[in-house]
């Protein structure tokens, strides 16, 4: 019931930011953790069974949900600061260990592998240190986001392209065409996060934001 102050104004109660921001039980919150779980079931099916086509559809699904996460944070008003601390946590777990699996697999080379892996330990390295100096926390940018979506696109395509078949060839040349854009899109972001990292170094300090650029 509105009060009468809101009732003389004619505006809405003003949503308290701060409690929205700490809230943990969210759908979105649940669907980056379930993606822990089908990482799971992607290491379970790969390798014992050597089912591709299975780790296929599981490694897809974890792409799926990465979308769809972040979808519904923004659109259904389940932003929060746990999300924004887990969700990229999660991915780089996801990316690092399928990346790995996929390389021990045989379905892409290990300088791609490499490249994915070392960006992502730079990164997580460059977060642990920042957060030891007393750094601002630095929000995931577009281009890190769009990398990781179109190399969790490109990665089943190339596991189930390592197989027998006439189409798979063209399944592999599909996959090269989405990691390569995708690959330059992560790196991107990682020279984007130079800047953004002495901005949230200094304002962690306290220090004048523009000063340090």
């Amino acid at each position: 019931m509105a009060t009468t102050s809101e009732q003389s104004t004619g505006t809405a109660p003003v949503r308290d930011e701060a409690a929205l921001l700490a809230r943990v039980w969210t759908l979105a919150n649940a669907i980056t953790i379930s993606r822990l779980a089908v990482l799971g079931a992607f290491l379970a099916t790969l390798f014992p069974l050597h089912e591709r086509v299975g780790a296929f559809f599981l490694l897809g699904l974890m792409g799926v949900t990465d979308f769809l996460d972040g979808y519904i944070a923004r659109h259904r008003d389940q932003v929060t600061t746990l999300g924004k601390i887990i969700d990229p946590a999660v991915d780089r777990i996801v990316l690092i260990t399928a990346t790995i699996s996929i390389v021990v697999f045989g379905a892409v080379p290990v300088w791609l592998a490499a490249v994915v892996v070392g960006r992502e330990v730079l990164v997580s390295a460059t977060v642990l240190v920042l957060a030891s100096l007393g750094a601002a926390r630095i929000d995931v940018n577009w281009f890190g986001k769009a990398g990781t979506f179109g190399l969790m696109c490109a990665f089943p395509l190339f596991v189930l392209a390592h197989g027998p078949g006439g189409w798979t060839r063209g399944v592999e040349i599909a996959a090269w065409a989405i990691v390569t854009p995708a690959l330059a899109f992560s790196l991107w972001a990682a020279l984007c996060y130079v800047p953004q990292a002495r901005r949230a170094l200094v304002a962690g300090r306290g220090g004048p934001v523009g000063s340090e650029m």
